[in-house]
């Protein structure tokens, strides 16, 4: 074999390697951006809360009622509640503290899960929902616990008296009325309902932290949870 064709056979022989190389080169790649999408997807689920598209159960929506927010959205803690639940007032104050202690470094959610059970628990959050729409939802969702006594196991209809609230808060009164019997309103309660359903709320009160179900026990075990995503 002559020196050109050798040259010529060895320099084919190094572009082949190259290919080669390029291909393995392509496929590692390939390869990690699959692992890499796979498990990008599983953190999205698994941090749930807003995320998702807008057919799917989400913890948190972007029509979901917000007592106050953080900035970096960093802590978001959601509580599905039923205003006649004695054990939603007692945890009650305890969020109230909550609040106050992380204002303005944690996101606090309230969504409607009104239990059969409670007579006046459905009227509640249609109160609170119209009171919602003159933007006094958390003024509503205060009273309703305040004044619980007034109203909670009572097995007649109780909408005189959240009239009543209404009128206290300084609401437009008509307003108020058509939108505390309007389906939409129902609606939009039982909705919230639906969702904790198939998030697997079996019971008032239930807390979800950065989309995760928790059980706190006392104030304590609440603050522990929250300082440990802080």
């Amino acid at each position: 074999m002559s020196v050109n064709r050798r040259e010529m056979v060895a320099a084919m022989q190094a572009d082949d390697r190259r290919k080669a190389a390029r291909r393995r080169n392509l496929l590692l790649s390939l390869t990690v951006f699959a692992v890499f999408a796979v498990v990008l997807g599983g953190v999205l689920v698994v941090r749930g809360g807003g995320g998702g598209d807008e057919g799917g159960t989400q913890v948190v929506r972007a029509d979901s009622h917000r007592l106050q927010t953080a900035a970096d959205g960093k802590v978001t803690l959601v509580e599905f509640l039923d205003f006649e639940c004695g054990g939603c007032k007692a945890f009650y104050p305890v969020v109230e503290k909550l609040r106050k202690k992380y204002d303005g470094k944690i996101t606090f959610v309230v969504r409607y899960f009104p239990l059969a059970n409670h007579f006046n628990s459905s009227r509640a959050a249609r109160a609170v929902e119209a009171a919602s729409q003159q933007g006094r939802f958390e003024a509503m969702y205060k009273r309703m616990f305040e004044r619980q006594e007034e109203w909670g196991r009572k097995q007649v209809p109780m909408d005189d008296l959240f009239r009543t609230y209404a009128k206290d808060l300084g609401l437009d009164l008509a307003a108020w009325d058509r939108a505390y019997e309007d389906p939409a309103t129902l609606k939009r309660v039982e909705k919230d309902a639906e969702e904790g359903q198939a998030l697997q709320v079996d019971g008032t009160p239930t807390f979800f932290l950065n989309g995760k179900k928790i059980r706190p026990e006392s104030e304590e075990a609440f603050e522990a949870a929250i300082d440990a995503l802080l």
